[in-house]
């Protein structure tokens, strides 16, 4: 069985930081993989472990910076990794949901993987839609917000969150794909060792065309028009003073705003 698992390298801002034009200045960001789909490479590990027949491949989109980041999952034991990029890739800017899925439904064809296993959502961009929209694409099954997954065979049984605390039990015939909720493991450190054999795994390296694709695939509907800090405003008075003096000004101010009035 082959599982590939969807990837993202995403930014993380220091608290004091500086805005580029429509950006937040690289200098200011520091890059990791994203928190849900490092729960989904555990999951897909840890199915491969159990189990010598399943092959872990993971996927992102991603300039050739987010190499790193893909070596960090090969190194917790991942086996193999695309990453596509293109100059229209570079040139495209925010990337939406429909962009995201076309890629991915390119290298699904290009992989045949019988299951699919995506974080619920992004940190960066949040949209926590882009793996149901590939299952749809792709005409697979899928469940979303995953936090408890068993396969045996062609069969997956899993627990998912839905709203209201309510939670289902139910299964899935593969393939399929399956968005994974944090805290359905416990993701590991990768190991001096792993680290040392990822740099030896390979990562495939694909642009637009290699897919079959063009231009028009990252054609996308969102354009960021402004980036700004908002202004944060606070109605505060500061008593100035020994604690006589603020005590008697914080006891004046509250019976001019009537507490303690009857």
């Amino acid at each position: 069985m082959k599982v590939l698992v969807t990837v993202k390298e995403v930014a993380e801002v220091e608290d004091d930081f500086e805005i580029d034009g429509l950006e937040v200045a690289e200098q200011y960001l520091e890059y990791d993989l994203n928190e849900w789909d490092d729960y989904a490479v555990e999951e897909a590990v840890q199915m491969a472990e159990a189990d010598d027949d399943v092959e872990v491949v993971s996927v992102t989109i991603g300039p050739e910076r987010a190499e790193e980041t893909i070596r960090m999952a090969l190194a917790k034991g991942v086996d193999r990794a695309v990453r596509v990029w293109d100059d229209a890739l570079e040139d495209a800017g925010l990337l939406d949901v429909a962009a995201k899925t076309r890629i991915l439904q390119a290298v699904v064809e290009e992989e045949a993987p019988d299951l699919v296993l995506t974080g619920v959502q992004a940190a960066d961009d949040a949209f926590g839609a882009t793996g149901v929209s590939l299952a749809n694409a792709i005409d697979f099954q899928w469940a979303a917000v995953v936090n408890a997954l068993d396969v045996e065979g062609d069969v997956a049984r899993l627990r998912r969150e839905l709203e209201g605390g309510i939670e289902e039990v139910t299964e899935v015939d593969l393939p399929a794909v399956f968005t994974i909720q944090t805290g359905i493991n416990e993701p590991r450190y990768a190991s001096l060792r792993g680290i040392r054999q990822a740099q030896r795994k390979e990562i495939a390296t694909y642009d637009l065309a290699g897919l079959g694709l063009d231009g028009d695939a990252v054609a996308s509907d969102l354009e960021v028009t402004d980036m700004y800090e908002p202004e944060s405003e606070s109605d505060v008075t500061i008593f100035e003073g020994d604690a006589d003096e603020t005590a008697a000004s914080l006891a004046e101010t509250l019976r001019d705003q009537g507490v303690g009035a009857e």
